[in-house]
């Protein structure tokens, strides 16, 4: 592909920067069939990192059983130290998930939820009251370690047992999750079903509950291929980080109508071709993509990584 490609237009209202929260290694390898080895998830970490990324959430420290494919989150996060300059959030589902990863030197955490009871019912096996309940201690003392700590909203937008998502029980529940100490909060569309005017229409409510945009990521799914024009949507408002997976890894291990995530390297160049900041080397980060493909057995779903791979054979 040629260096002028895409050609930069820029679009009015947009930002000038976006910080992309690369989920690869964590929610992409999370939905594998198969165990990834751990000096494979490292070397895929450290590529990413190369490639300009500098969020890049590592894995995650619920309990084996339960995610079998990120057992080795104590053997992985050690082996990632010589990256200083990258942020390496993790996952942390209970207190116990939280001592592991603290134990580790963790300092960026992640607690996930659910705007759906269902959701809550099938992920963690609580009603969502409870489980925002579970969350507060945990959220509590990651703070008070000082640590950075995100707040995931799952089924923001969609649910596959009960359909449409009212807008005010989502604001509810992200509300909840920014009082109790959330620095961040990613809103999921966890089985793809948003489109634009809905995503517009939840920001909006948000910032009127008192939810300031700054604080607010987007995490889309392609299951019907809206998601870059609902992130470009959630960019005209304000937003400034976006959640993607390298070569578009990922789905939900429990929900099974979830696909894959929003592609890093399609984020990429439409934000290239906005001339909107990322920081990312779209090559390296294609390559990288192609490499893990490779590991996994499989092409890279990925329009963009296929585009580029095609070219250069």
């Amino acid at each position: 592909m040629t260096s002028s490609l895409p050609m930069v237009a820029p679009a009015a209202n947009l930002p000038d920067k976006v910080r992309i929260h690369e989920v690869g290694p964590r929610d992409g390898l999370q939905n594998e069939k198969s165990t990834v080895p751990t000096e494979v998830k490292a070397e895929f970490i450290h590529r990413l990192a190369g490639a300009g990324l500098t969020t890049i959430e590592a894995t995650s420290f619920v309990h084996p059983k339960w995610v079998p494919q990120l057992a080795d989150a104590e053997t992985l996060f050690p082996a990632l130290q010589d990256l200083g300059h990258v942020n390496l959030p993790v996952l942390v589902p209970n207190e116990r998930g939280l001592q592991r990863a603290l134990a580790l030197g963790a300092s960026r955490l992640a607690v996930f939820a659910s705007a759906t009871e269902s959701f809550a019912k099938a992920n963690l096996n609580r009603t969502v009251a409870e489980s925002l309940a579970m969350f507060e201690p945990v959220v509590a003392r990651a703070k008070e370690s000082g640590a950075h700590v995100r707040g995931y909203l799952s089924m923001c937008f969609g649910d596959p047992w009960e359909g449409a998502v009212p807008v005010p029980q989502v604001v509810s529940a992200a509300k909840s999750l920014r009082d109790m100490g959330c620095d961040e909060l990613s809103l999921g569309d966890t089985i793809g079903v948003a489109t634009p005017g809905h995503v517009e229409t939840l920001l909006a409510e948000l910032n009127g509950a008192g939810v300031p945009t700054d604080v607010v990521g987007v995490h889309f799914h392609d299951t019907y291929g809206q998601a870059l024009a609902n992130t470009l949507a959630a960019l005209q408002h304000g937003v400034t980080t976006v959640d993607a997976s390298a070569g578009g890894l990922g789905g939900c291990p429990y929900a099974k109508s979830a696909t894959g995530n929003l592609a890093t390297e399609d984020l990429v160049w439409m934000l290239d071709g906005l001339g909107i900041e990322t920081g990312v080397d779209l090559g390296r980060l294609s390559a990288t993509s192609a490499w893990m493909a490779d590991q996994l057995g499989r092409p890279s779903p990925s329009r963009t990584v296929r585009a580029l791979t095609h070219q250069e054979q």
